[in-house]
Formats: structure tokens, C-alpha cells, sequence
């Protein structure tokens, strides 16, 4: 869907490089520049960040201090149809690389940066990680302990978030380029991508005064939760709409439990314990194949190492042998490379996009320019 379109990344560590996945998946070609030292997450976890989001994109490392690397860059800007970078506020500009240089040599550019809290405010300059987003989003306040306290996500939902965020106004940009030949700048606040998610819980706080969103969805009916099974391992029931109540109570002959579709998940409710128990009287897996026969919102809570062999991720091959997880499922794998080394196809690079000759791109790394 995107072949042909070129684009170039100036972004490390998750948010921009997962926006880029996305956009190399359905077919664009994307460029990372890397400074000599390469994206940090390189280093990072064993490299495993690095390799989780740069599959599919090639890899050219110069130094943007040097002005002969900052040329280059414009010179490949001039034909690239989207840029993306994630460094500080003023940093591109400080580079001679921000919108306003880059525009000005290629007008129809699409040009995205991913920000913290935006170019512009009292926090725009403060460093901060997903963790912090999360807490200023108001996200973080949904997910508690028995007590109160604010349970420490296992994921960086809020890095993903704004990836997403960022794939979407790339995208957007292009489409609104193609009715009106013009490029277009965009800033995307991580931060205000996770609170876009608290569309519920603002609206019926406000109204209502309760701060948890949707009451019925956070735990508080026993036909929509989390139980734990024989293995010690979880499933979840969301047996919301009368229907599919209805059909886990017949299929488990519980008929009498019909009524209780709507009661809370209390120790003095005896149906709860009754469901309680049910649930730990089986294994998550026989539990799994249950909700799979029966149409009643019951899944397993799996794991990371569970997903390749479940059936509906299983069908599409969406896991791949070497750990790789597909952005868009209903699309098949294509012939897609590895993450490249880095700088890797700095040469190929330099060569079809910029017509450089070897002696240039000798020289060019004779000076510290490129690697």
C-alpha cells in the first residue's frame, strides 16, 4: 500500500521506531539515520528493543554535527516524502534540519515529531520516559492494587501510544498531500496521545463523580472479570450482554445461576464462590478450548511465550519463529529483512538516492562524516 514512499528516521528506542515499523510493514521504505555511537537501544536489554522494532528498514549512520553530514541529510530530505525524529524540542533546528529548512527544499515533505509534551508549554523541554506519561495521562490512576496503590505496568503502553499516534498523522498527512500537493508539519505529545484515552473516565467523572470510567467494566459484576484456574495460571470472562451469560451458564448446566448475571464479586455472594471455584477446577488450557466451543466471551490471560500457539494468532503465522511479532495480521509476511547493522546500507544509501561515487562516499568517510 505504501511502496514508493520514502521515509526518513531520525527516532531511537520505541515510540518513532514502532510508528516506522508500522509504515515499513505496509510497504514503505524506510531509512533510520544513526549517529556513530547507533540508536542506543542497540545497547539496551541485549539489543533486543532494537531488534523487536527495525526489521525491514535500512540503516546509514553519519555524524549530523559535521556539516558535510548535515548537507547530506538535506540532500536526502530533498527526496524523501515523510521525515520523523524524537530528539528535544529545538534540537532539529539547532541541526539545520528542522521543518522550516527542510520545507523550504522540499515543500510536499510530511514532517513528524514525537514529543514528550510538545514544542511549545512549560514542560516541552523536561525529559521524561513512558512511565511519566502514563502518570500525567491519568492511565496510570486506572490500574491499582486491592489498597489503592498504583500497580508499575509490565509494558510501555504509552510508547506504543504514541507510535501509533504518529503512524496515524503520517499517514493522515500523506492523504491530505495527495488532494492538495502540500506538506504539512505535526507534533505529536506522547503525553496527550495517553490521555486521549480517558475519554470515559473524564466525561463520567465530571458528570458522575466516579473516577473509574465505565463501572461495569472494572471488576465490580462477576460476569465480567478475572479468575484464576487450576494451574494458577488466569482467564478472563466478559460475559456482558445477557446472551453470552446465558450461554456459559447453560453450557456448564448452571441454569440457576441465570440471575446472577449482574451480582458483585463478594466473599457473602455464594455464586461467586460457587463461580469462584468452578474456575479453579480446571487448567487455563482446558478453560481456553471451553471458550473457544462456547460462545461466551471467556479467553485465557496468556502469557508472552503462549501466544504463537494460539489458534487465532497461530492461523496467521503471527509470531515468528524468531520472535517477531506482526504489526498488521491480516496482511502475509512478505520477504522482509532482518534489522540492519548499523549503518549497514549507508553506501547503497548515498549511491541510489544521492548518485555518490565511490570516491565520494570514501571521502566522506575519511572525514568522520559517515561510517
Amino acid at each position: 500500500m505504501l511502496s514508493g514512499i520514502k521515509i526518513i528516521d531520525f527516532t531511537n528506542y520505541i515510540p518513532g521506531p514502532f510508528a516506522t515499523l508500522r509504515l515499513a510493514e505496509l510497504g514503505a521504505e524506510v531509512i533510520k539515520v544513526e549517529a556513530p555511537e547507533g540508536d542506543p537501544a542497540r545497547h539496551n536489554e541485549n539489543g533486543f528493543v532494537f531488534t523487536a522494532h527495525n526489521r525491514g528498514k535500512k540503516s546509514i549512520s553519519m555524524n549530523l554535527k559535521h556539516e558535510e553530514g548535515k548537507k547530506i541529510a538535506l540532500d536526502l530530505l530533498k527526496k524523501a516524502d515523510a521525515v520523523i525524529e524524537s530528539f528535544r524540542p529545538g534540537v532539529m533546528e539547532k541541526l539545520g534540519l528542522g521543518y522550516k529548512a527542510v520545507s523550504s527544499l522540499n515543500p510536499a515533505i510530511i514532517y513528524c515529531s514525537i514529543t514528550g509534551y510538545g514544542n511549545s508549554g512549560k514542560m516541552s523541554e523536561l525529559g521524561s520516559h513512558d512511565l511519566n506519561y502514563m502518570s500525567v495521562s491519568g492511565a496510570l490512576a486506572q490500574l491499582k492494587d486491592g489498597t489503592g496503590k498504583p500497580v508499575h505496568p509490565n509494558h510501555t503502553f504509552a510508547d506504543y501510544i504514541g507510535g501509533l499516534a504518529a503512524s496515524e498523522r503520517i499517514l493522515a498527512g500523506l492523504v491530505a498531500r495527495g488532494r492538495s500537493g502540500e506538506g504539512s508539519y505535526h507534533c505529536i505529545s506522547i503525553a496527550d496521545s495517553m490521555a486521549s484515552l480517558m475519554t470515559n473516565h473524564v466525561l463520567i467523572q465530571k458528570e458522575t463523580g466516579y473516577p473509574n470510567g465505565i463501572q461495569v467494566l472494572n471488576g465490580t459484576v462477576i460476569s465480567y472479570g478475572l479468575y484464576e484456574t487450576k494451574d494458577k495460571r488466569y482467564v478472563s470472562l466478559a460475559a456482558l450482554e445477557p446472551k453470552f451469560w446465558r450461554n456459559f451458564c447453560q453450557a456448564l448446566g448452571r441454569e440457576e445461576w441465570l440471575t446472577a448475571h449482574y451480582l458483585k464479586p463478594k466473599s457473602e455472594n455464594s455464586i461467586y464462590c460457587e463461580l469462584v471455584d468452578l474456575f479453579r477446577s480446571k487448567s487455563q488450557s482446558e478453560w481456553s478450548a471451553f471458550g473457544q466451543e462456547v460462545d461466551c466471551c471467556l479467553t485465557p490471560v496468556l502469557e508472552a511465550d503462549q501466544l504463537a500457539d494460539y489458534p487465532i494468532f497461530k492461523e496467521k503465522d503471527f509470531v515468528s519463529l524468531e520472535g517477531q511479532v506482526k504489526i498488521h495480521g491480516d496482511l502475509n509476511w512478505k520477504s522482509v529483512t532482518s534489522p540492519p547493522e548499523k549503518g549497514e546500507q549507508t553506501k547503497e544509501i548515498l549511491q541510489e538516492w544521492l548518485n555518490a561515487t565511490d570516491q565520494e562516499v570514501l571521502d566522506w568517510q575519511k572525514k568522520g562524516v559517515i561510517e
